[in-house]
């Protein structure tokens, strides 16, 4: 019996193809639309019943043993943790021990086929006697040099994370679904196995894979799915700070690969039109009608504004139904008197010849207003406010609820002023980021040095104190002058407060 990443190592074949994972969820029955034969394939559970694979995965034994015919049939291998659960819980017994009064396992492992990993499991706690022996097994493996795989709900997160840590960059999935339903072809063993884990849906099992993707820089996506999710965002150079917050809100939380592009980086020049009534009310107001020729005029594109946080998978918003819409904005509910928002766009992009020259040239000759443009989106043939209000949601947020917390004040940003009544929220995710690696401090110092953002930052950063500021950093932060204002504040209170930065990027190292 041989370790999967020993074997997978050193079989050559793992890497001719690009790897697909099929699970039991609604989109399996896609499959029909799509040549398997150009995947190497992992199972997940009962799927080796209806479909030829390269591997076939499961946790629990019970599933192994009720498959094993169809396992011997249709799967070059059987992979599972060395110590697999019994009837959903932890068992203190390996593969190996189970297999011995089972002969068709017992034939498996003598050609080859059974491949062991060591798997964590975050969801079960274990009697004393069973956790002992866990930590002893865990000792034991990390002293062989094998990976653990991370597991926390289902199998998919096993079979994302053992191709990940293999080495694999680059994999598809049908049948690993969210909510709480297989696909019919499963209807059978519903009421026996769906859920069995005690979990309410399927949904849960997003958050380890998100996790995966962002520290692997996966690309993983289903087949049935655009993809990668491309975002761009409305910004400039004093805005990336907050931009890179937005990122790693949104990668952390995302069950596929995603890139997000800030607009100033285009390189593509914006007119300004002639009647200041027309002229752009932020140095990005125009940016997002770069978008369709960014993407060739092809497929589609999210646009969001930089002042923005993301609470929960922006694939539900990615994979909307658009009908003959070309553009989906965000409605607010009735009696705000609030029109529809449009710093959260679903785009059509093939659909939207968008060019800002054109559209600049059409507010010089009156066919168009700023209103029109902006509020109304004019330039778009139909546009359907169906994106639900907590993607837009405006210095608004309810835990559980907000998709997107929108901090549409410049006065009380929370990386400006510490004076937000949700900068804890705000700045607990920069903090987070940069624990990570995924924003450097420095570069977080670099911003402050630039008068970008605020002084009192690298102080909640250094202290891990989300909720206050000391007396020193608010003292900085009397000096600190937003980019939003510098162009109306004389050339020394510029000096002044690019000097506290440099200062405080010294004090706060």
């Amino acid at each position: 019996m041989k370790n999967f990443f020993e074997w997978f190592d050193s079989d050559p074949l793992n890497n001719e193809k690009p790897w697909l994972i099929l699970g039991k969820g609604p989109s399996f029955s896609l499959k029909e639309n799509y040549n398997l034969n150009a995947y190497n394939i992992l199972a997940l559970n009962h799927v080796v019943r209806d479909q030829k694979v390269r591997l076939a995965h499961a946790i629990d034994f019970d599933v192994v043993e009720s498959c094993i015919d169809e396992i011997d049939r249709n799967a070059e291998f059987l992979v599972v943790p060395l110590y697999p659960h019994l009837n959903n819980l932890p068992s203190s017994k390996t593969i190996g021990e189970l297999i011995k009064n089972n002969n068709k396992l017992l034939n498996l492992n003598q050609q080859g086929r059974i491949l062991w990993y060591y798997k964590s499991s975050h969801n079960i706690t274990p009697k004393r006697e069973l956790r002992k022996r866990v930590r002893q097994i865990r000792r034991k493996e990390l002293r062989k040099g094998f990976p653990i795989v991370p597991v926390h709900y289902f199998s998919a997160e096993a079979g994302v994370n053992l191709l990940a840590m293999a080495g694999i960059d680059k994999i598809r999935t049908l049948g690993i679904d969210g909510g709480s339903s297989y696909s019919n072809k499963f209807d059978d063993i519903k009421d026996k196995t769906l859920l069995s884990n005690g979990q309410k849906t399927f949904t849960v099992q997003f958050k380890c894979i998100a996790q995966t993707i962002m520290e692997k820089n996966l690309d993983y996506a289903p087949l049935n799915i655009e993809s990668p999710i491309r975002i761009f965002v409305g910004s400039m150079e004093e805005q990336m700070v907050a931009t890179k917050v937005l990122e790693y809100s949104v990668k952390k939380n995302c069950s596929m690969s995603v890139e997000i592009f800030p607009l100033f980086k285009a390189g593509i020049e914006v007119p300004m039109p002639k009647d200041p009534a027309n002229r752009p009310r932020t140095p990005f107001s125009f940016q997002r009608f770069f978008i369709p020729q960014l993407k060739n005029f092809k497929g589609r594109a999210i646009y969001m504004d930089s002042d923005m946080q993301v609470f929960t998978d922006i694939k539900e918003l990615w994979t909307k139904e658009m009908g003959d819409s070309d553009v989906l904005a965000a409605y607010e509910m009735d009696g705000t008197g609030r029109r529809p928002q449009f710093a959260v766009m679903l785009i059509d992009c093939e659909k939207l010849n968008w060019s800002v020259a054109d559209i600049v040239e059409k507010l010089d000759k009156g066919e168009l207003t700023y209103e029109t443009l902006m509020f109304n989106m004019a330039v778009a043939k139909k546009v359907s406010p169906v994106v639900e209000r907590e993607w837009n949601s405006l210095e608004h947020y309810e835990e559980g609820k907000t998709c997107n917390l929108h901090y549409t004040d410049m006065n009380t940003q929370p990386w400006l002023t510490p004076e937000n009544k949700y900068t804890a929220i705000w700045v607990k995710e920069l903090a987070e980021a940069v624990d990570s690696k995924f924003i450097s401090f420095s570069y977080v110092k670099q911003h402050v040095r630039q008068s970008n953002i605020r002084p009192s930052l690298l102080y909640q950063l250094k202290y891990k104190n989300y909720t206050s500021i000391s007396f020193i950093a608010k003292k900085m932060d009397r000096h600190f002058v937003p980019p939003h204002k510098q162009p109306g504040v004389s050339p020394m209170k510029k000096r002044v407060s690019k000097t506290i930065g440099f200062l405080a990027s010294l004090i706060y190292f």
